[in-house]
């Protein structure tokens, strides 16, 4: 506990930038600190860890054993500090703050969306940032401290147990086509039929990509070979709208597209086979107390898987 008590937040974002940057100058820029400075904290976490946090190497600064767990737990106890200042802040000013969440395409639109409008109801003064990515790029950026909690799928190599994963559902894959598609007022298509047009879906590895692929194996139809790929939904309503091209989307998307919101110009081809994502799950970090703002939304998207 003497060395705990001996570490300041000055020391922790210090050893934390360096872990970042791998440059002693560039971490010293960065926090506004001089070389000469940064070198001297440096040296004392080192002194007191009692062992080296750092190689020096020709490429940079490369973080030891002990430099890991020190950038770890740093990044924890910051984040931290940082989640209990915004808390006492909506504390004393009451029901408030900026809830941060990260999400895979389909619960953002079907759970996000109507847990914040049932949020605007309890707590109008709570602010959000939703950043809907990869499910990798979201577990990433949940170690980081970057969200408050996320939607998506912990990847199987991922060590989770700093996570608390509340299973959610899966997600259900619909095939969008422009309202004019040869295929859009049919019934009951057959996997085969769908090889004839082509296709704009995410790159291989992306969940509906294999959700689509095993539906075609279990079938034993060839999966479709004319594909464009992008995960840019505005690139596939562009695509949509000026050919025949077939773009699979979770069914939360696929129906808000399809809806009157959106002029109803899109059509969902009835496929004879269902095609289904593996489940997401609602996931945040063990190691770090939600603030009050984010625990009141927490309990919202619970409520609405």
């Amino acid at each position: 506990m003497r060395f705990v008590r001996q570490i300041s937040p000055r020391h922790l974002k210090l050893v934390l930038k360096v872990h970042e940057v791998g440059q002693l100058q560039v971490a010293a820029r960065a926090l506004n600190m001089s070389q000469p400075a940064a070198s001297r904290i440096l040296s004392e976490v080192e002194e007191r860890c009692g062992a080296p946090i750092f190689k020096r190497t020709a490429k940079g600064m490369e973080a030891t054993p002990v430099g890991e767990a020190f950038a770890r737990h740093a990044r924890m106890v910051l984040t931290g500090l940082e989640s209990l200042e915004k808390e006492v802040l909506s504390l004393v000013a009451g029901v408030a703050g900026h809830v941060r969440i990260g999400s895979v395409t389909g619960p953002a639109v079907g759970i996000l969306l109507p847990s914040m409008t049932a949020m605007r109801e309890l707590a109008p003064d709570i602010s959000f940032a939703i950043d809907v990515a990869p499910s990798t790029e979201l577990v990433r950026g949940l170690d980081e401290g970057r969200f408050d909690f996320i939607l998506a799928r912990v990847p199987a190599t991922h060590d989770s147990r700093d996570l608390i994963v509340h299973p959610a559902r899966s997600e259900v894959v619909r095939l969008l086509v422009r309202e004019e598609h040869p295929l859009a007022l049919r019934q009951g298509v057959a996997l085969e039929d769908l090889l004839a047009y082509e296709w704009v879906i995410q790159e291989r590895g992306s969940p509906i990509r294999e959700a689509v692929e095993q539906a075609f194996y279990a079938e034993g139809v060839p999966v479709p070979h004319r594909v464009i790929h992008s995960s840019s939904l505005l690139m596939v309503e562009a695509l949509l709208a000026t050919s025949d091209v077939i773009a699979p989307q979770s069914r939360e998307v696929a129906e808000l597209l399809t809806g009157a919101a959106f002029g109803a110009r899109l059509r969902l081809i009835d496929t004879a086979s269902d095609m289904t994502v593996t489940p997401y799950s609602v996931v945040r970090n063990r190691t770090r107390e939600l603030p009050s703002g984010a625990r009141l939304f927490l309990d919202q998207v619970l409520r609405n898987l």
